[in-house]
């Protein structure tokens, strides 16, 4: 090769080099301003719809959507809304757990359009429950009256306590209190249900200390 060749290779082979330095910074300058950007959307809750009967693979799936791009820092709480229900089999009531919304799971997240496809590639999501199946936010009325925020209530009972449930499907029913757990906002009482003492946790706005 002439040396006038290899003098207009090795200037090809820079401006290449600079390109790409160019490029590379520009990527990380939109990382950079795009994190920026997310930093300051506020976290909100979504509700995403299911394929009947795959709430929980959704959930799980999501949940590796998250691990698998980092999104930690924009995609907080994934959650199947779960009631307690009173149910009779063979003539035997038991207290049990199901789903309150089937089809639904909620998201709390700081929602930007480039998430969009990460969260509805998910299998088990057929999109957002929205207008369109476009993103609608949840009111702060809406989150609470789904509970997917626990509300911060003071512990104004102790282990030995006697209270009165007000709110759930044991509402009405007296127990005593063998455990407090401040942190969790919870509380293990003994009820008196279906004929026996039974142990049921509830969380500190369930209840209230009942009068002696």
């Amino acid at each position: 090769m002439e040396e006038k060749d290899l003098e207009q290779t090795q200037v090809e082979q820079e401006m290449k080099e600079t390109d790409s330095a160019a490029e590379i910074q520009n990527e990380q300058a939109a990382e950079k301003q795009e994190k920026s950007l997310a930093d300051t959307i506020p976290a909100k809750w979504y509700v995403l719809h299911t394929f009947s009967g795959y709430e929980n693979v959704a959930k799980k799936n999501l949940e590796t959507v998250v691990e698998k791009f980092n999104l930690q820092d924009r995609i907080f709480d994934i959650v199947i809304p779960m009631e307690d229900v009173v149910e009779e089999k063979n003539g035997k009531k038991k207290l049990v757990q199901r789903k309150s919304m089937p089809c639904y799971i909620f998201v709390k997240m700081k929602y930007g359009d480039d998430l969009w496809h990460n969260v509805t590639i998910a299998r088990g999501i057929t999109g957002f429950a929205g207008p369109k199946g476009r993103p609608l936010e949840l009111t702060d009325e809406e989150v609470m009256k789904m509970k997917l925020e626990k509300i911060k209530v003071e512990a104004n009972v102790e282990v030995g306590d006697t209270i009165e449930v007000i709110d759930g499907p044991l509402s009405g029913m007296v127990g005593k209190v063998s455990a407090v757990n401040t942190e969790a906002g919870t509380l293990t009482a003994l009820l008196e249900m279906f004929g026996r003492e039974t142990s049921v946790e509830l969380e500190f706005s369930q209840v209230r200390k009942a009068n002696k």
